[in-house]
């Protein structure tokens, strides 16, 4: 009876101690696996957090990590703003079909100088997937279209003519006349075409891979466009030293018209014939184009000409159809598209 009790005594010691090494496992495991759950929920919220969501986008923009290839085929369709670009690749072309509506916030449309307002087109370019370079610098009035299918259009119709002969093309981005561009350096045309005149600071945002040069765009000749955050590659256009010439000189629209007074005054930057080209000024060439790397680019610049004016390679542009783009004819001596009036 003795042995009975005493081996009794034992099994309940074992079977204690084996129930709190269990316990014990229990307790190991459990732990580790809510540190395992919270470790992931951390990752996720930190990988979220990194992300640049733009609406019901059917794919997520990264500051960091975007690893969309948009040299390849893919689409942009944003519910929240309506856009719809499809990029497809057939033989030898980049085909882009777009309804041009920018998948980003934009300013106000109507405004103040601005009276348009912002519709869906339907546009389709075709751009060649193998760029042929010339070396030849030739105008474009259209040079590219960013990747959300949004045409860059760095010129404007903007013309101030005076009595005297002159004429001077207004520049877009000037403090002479109010032409309501908004943070994206962008307004509308009468059509209801948004673009951009200059640095288009919401995709730069978008497609920011966090490389200083960002991709954000195609030229009619198939060469990329980038632009720098650094803005470590310099244009070569400089502000001739001259003065204006020119006596009863008159901005003229629709609606209304305005005296300006030119003569004798320095050049300051307003007109595009205000500016010159100097290869030994600036690293870009004539069409804000450089090779880095053994490729050759385009660059959107903070400062003139912003966007390029020229194209260095092959292209085909559409012939404009329809009103001008500030919606009257040119008067009598003015140009409604084409190069700059001067260019040395």
């Amino acid at each position: 009876m003795i042995i009975f009790n005493l081996r009794c005594k034992f099994f309940l010691q074992t079977a204690s101690k084996t129930k709190i090494e269990i316990m014990k496992t229990i307790i190991t495991l459990t732990l580790s696996s809510l540190l395992f759950i919270i470790t992931a929920c951390n990752l996720k919220k930190e990988k979220i957090s990194q992300h640049h969501f733009h609406g019901n986008t059917s794919h997520v923009h990264s500051h960091t990590k975007n690893t969309t290839d948009y040299f390849d085929e893919y689409v942009i369709e944003d519910k929240e703003f309506g856009t719809k670009t499809e990029i497809t690749i057939s033989g030898n072309n980049r085909i882009i079909k777009t309804n041009a509506l920018p998948n980003h916030k934009t300013g106000e449309f109507p405004t103040r100088g601005n009276p348009n307002k912002i519709s869906a087109q339907k546009r389709t370019y075709i751009i060649p997937l193998h760029p042929v370079y010339t070396g030849k610098p030739k105008w474009a009035r259209e040079p590219g279209i960013a990747l959300n299918g949004i045409k860059f259009e760095p010129q404007t119709a903007e013309v101030i003519v005076c009595d005297t002969g002159e004429h001077y093309r207004v520049e877009a981005k000037q403090n002479l006349i109010n032409l309501g561009l908004d943070f994206n350096n962008a307004h509308v045309q009468p059509t209801g075409a948004y673009h951009y005149h200059g640095t288009p600071t919401s995709i730069i945002s978008i497609f920011d891979k966090g490389e200083d040069l960002v991709h954000i765009g195609f030229a009619l000749d198939g060469f990329p466009i980038y632009y720098s955050k650094s803005g470590k590659y310099k244009p070569s256009y400089r502000l001739k030293d001259k003065k204006y010439e020119g006596e009863d000189c008159t901005y003229s629209t629709p609606h209304h018209s305005k005296t300006i007074k030119l003569n004798n005054q320095q050049v300051d930057g307003k007109f595009v014939s205000d500016w010159e080209f100097d290869k030994n000024y600036g690293d870009l060439d004539e069409a804000n184009g450089i090779t880095v790397n053994g490729r050759y680019m385009y660059l959107v610049t903070d400062i003139y000409p912003f966007i390029g004016r020229y194209l260095m390679g092959e292209f085909k542009e559409e012939r404009r159809r329809g009103p001008p783009p500030n919606g009257r004819r040119p008067q009598r001596g003015q140009r409604q598209d084409g190069p700059p009036p001067t260019k040395q």
